[in-house]
C-alpha cells in the first residue's frame, strides 16, 4: 500500500512539472508573407528635349497590346517558393505605355496629331511587358515593343522593327518597390532603343525630288516636287504672241489635261509642279506642251520632258514665228 501511494504521489510530481514547462513555453509566432502586391508604373527619365524641331510633317500614334502573356510577374523563385504571388499593375499597360510615349516623342519635339490627311502613322505593338524574380539575382525588367510607319497613302515606309529594355536590379523577393524600378527603368531603355533619328527623317521633306522617287503629288503640298520651284520663261519674235500649256501623259498614274491659257510673251515666271499622280520615276513619261499663237502667223508648239526640268529647274525657250501666206 506504501508503495503504491509513493508511487501515485510520483506521477503526480512529474506531471506537474511537465505541465509547468509547458506553461512557460512561449509559442512561436509565425508570420504571414503578403500575397498581394502592386507594380507603379512611372515614366522615370524624359527625352532630350526639342531634338527634333520644324518637322514637315506630324505623327500619329496607335498601341497595340499583342502580348501573349498579360500578367506583370513572369517569374518568382525565391529559393524556397516558387509560386507566384498574386501582382496588380497601376495604371495599366496599354494605357501607360500610350500615354508616356506621346509625352517623350512631344518632348523630343514631335509634332503628334497635327493634320490627319498629310500625318504620318506609327503603330507602336506591345509584345513584352513583365518583370521577374530569380534567388540570387533579383529582379529582372523586360519591355519588348515592335513599330512601323505608314505615309499619309497608307504606304509602309518603315518596316516592323523592334525596341527591347532589359534592365536587372538586386533585391529582396518581397521589395516590390525595386521590382517597380526595373520594370521602369525598362521601358526608358526601350523608347531610347528606338531609332528615332530615322523615324525623323520620314517627317522631313526630302531636299530633291530624286530623294523622295515615288511620293504622288496629291495636291496638299507635302511632296519635295511641289516644293521645287521651276523658271518659266517663253519668249516670242514677234513678241505679244499668246501661251498656252497643257500636260501630255504616257503614264496612267498622270492624267492629260486640256490647254490653259497662261499669258503672252514675252511670259517668265517661277512656280512649282502641282500634277497630281506625278512622281520622281513618273515625270520621264510626262510632257509639258507649249503652244505659242499669234494673229497672222503660224501656231507653233514644243513639247518639254517634264525628268529633265525638274532636274533643271527651268523650262525656256523662244518661238521665231513664221507669217502666214
Amino acid at each position: 500500500m506504501k508503495k503504491s501511494v509513493l508511487l501515485i504521489a510520483g506521477i503526480a510530481f512529474l506531471f506537474s512539472m511537465s505541465s509547468c514547462s509547458l506553461l512557460r513555453r512561449t509559442p512561436k509566432v509565425v508570420e504571414a508573407t503578403p500575397t498581394h502586391y502592386t507594380v507603379n508604373l512611372a515614366l522615370v527619365e524624359e527625352a532630350q528635349s526639342n531634338r527634333y524641331l520644324e518637322m514637315d510633317y506630324g505623327i500619329r500614334l496607335s498601341i497595340k497590346d499583342l502580348r501573349a502573356n498579360k500578367s506583370i510577374l513572369k517569374k518568382y523563385d525565391n529559393g524556397s517558393v516558387t509560386s507566384k504571388p498574386t501582382v496588380y499593375v497601376n495604371p495599366d499597360i496599354p494605357s501607360f505605355v500610350s500615354e508616356s510615349t506621346r509625352k517623350y516623342m512631344r518632348t523630343m519635339g514631335f509634332n503628334l496629331d497635327s493634320d490627319i490627311s498629310s500625318d504620318y502613322m506609327m503603330n507602336l505593338a506591345i509584345r513584352e511587358y513583365n518583370v521577374s524574380y530569380l534567388s540570387g539575382i533579383g529582379w529582372n525588367g523586360t519591355v519588348s515593343l515592335t513599330l512601323e510607319i505608314f505615309d499619309a497613302d497608307q504606304k509602309l515606309v518603315y518596316p516592323n522593327v523592334s525596341a527591347t529594355g532589359r534592365v536587372h536590379i538586386y533585391g529582396n523577393p518581397t521589395d516590390f518597390v525595386t521590382a517597380s524600378k526595373a520594370m521602369n527603368e525598362a521601358f526608358v531603355a526601350a523608347l531610347k532603343d528606338v531609332d528615332w533619328d530615322r523615324i525623323a527623317y520620314f517627317l522631313k521633306k526630302a531636299s530633291k525630288p530624286s530623294q523622295e522617287a515615288n511620293k504622288q503629288v496629291q495636291g496638299e503640298g507635302n511632296t519635295s516636287l511641289e516644293s521645287t520651284v521651276i523658271r518659266w520663261y517663253l519668249d516670242s519674235a514677234p513678241k505679244g504672241a499668246d501661251i498656252s500649256l497643257r500636260v501630255v501623259s504616257s503614264t496612267p498614274d498622270v492624267k492629260n489635261t486640256n490647254q490653259n491659257y497662261v499669258g503672252s510673251t514675252p511670259y517668265e515666271t517661277t512656280e512649282t509642279f502641282d500634277i497630281v499622280g506625278l512622281t520622281y520615276n513618273n515625270s520621264g513619261n510626262v510632257q509639258i506642251e507649249v503652244t505659242c499663237e499669234k494673229a497672222g502667223y503660224i501656231t507653233q508648239k514644243k513639247r518639254f520632258n517634264l525628268r529633265q526640268a525638274i532636274d533643271q529647274k527651268e523650262i525656256s525657250t523662244k518661238f521665231n514665228l513664221i507669217k502666214e501666206e
